[in-house]
């Protein structure tokens, strides 16, 4: 598709991820695990111009990035319509919705460099499950909710419950990525909300903690 690795590199990239997978004890297709590194290379390729990441090493992408994300898919329930909130250059929305083809999600960031990146990912990937919108989170309506939304270090957890509240089902989750708990994040949950499970994340090749918090309406609203 792209230029911007040779054989050998992607070979052990590829061979990186698989470790990876396997260590998760997820089970992806081939065509999934192509696509996978086929953004890895997209965002490489666009890195150079364009700063997305700060992560230069496509070793270092497919651990921080592919990995990172991969590690939520045993905790996430089927999710009709999904949306990343934050989502940069797809992270973790795309990388989710090459592992689910079921699922509508949708990527929103007020970045103009990220999103540019995420529909040309999109059309390149080819994943009509895909949509990208470049607006403010505030901004955004949707109708019905969606089933599930999620964020990789957006905003506060409280924050992050205020923006993506109106944007859920009655009955869907917020799953909000985390790096270590700060328990005083932690209390400060906005009424109506609550935290229903706290699960560690154990990401191949990273020395550093993760979480995922799970969370549900404690009223219908």
């Amino acid at each position: 598709m792209v230029d911007t690795f040779d054989g050998d590199q992607r070979s052990r990239l590829a061979g990186r991820l698989a470790d990876g997978i396997a260590q998760l004890g997820i089970t992806l297709p081939d065509e999934a695990r192509g696509r996978l590194i086929d953004y890895i290379e997209l965002l490489a390729r666009w890195n150079r111009a364009y700063n997305l990441t700060a992560v230069r090493d496509p070793e270092a992408m497919v651990v921080r990035h592919l990995l990172d994300s991969l590690a939520v898919l045993p905790h996430l329930p089927a999710c009709p319509r999904m949306l990343d909130i934050g989502s940069g250059p797809g992270i973790p929305g795309m990388i989710l919705a090459i592992c689910r083809p079921d699922s509508e999600v949708t990527l929103v960031d007020s970045n103009l460099k990220m999103t540019r990146f995420a529909a040309a990912a999109r059309r390149a990937l080819e994943l009509p499950n895909v949509e990208v919108r470049r607006e403010r989170v505030e901004r955004l309506e949707t109708a019905p909710g969606y089933a599930c939304v999620i964020s990789r270090a957006f905003a506060s957890l409280a924050d992050f419950v205020r923006l993506a509240a109106p944007l859920l089902s009655d009955h869907g989750r917020l799953f909000a990525m985390k790096g270590r708990l700060d328990p005083g994040e932690l209390d400060g949950v906005p009424a109506g909300f609550a935290i229903v499970a706290r699960h560690r994340l154990d990401v191949p090749g990273l020395d550093a903690e993760r979480h995922l918090l799970e969370l549900r309406r404690t009223e219908t609203p």
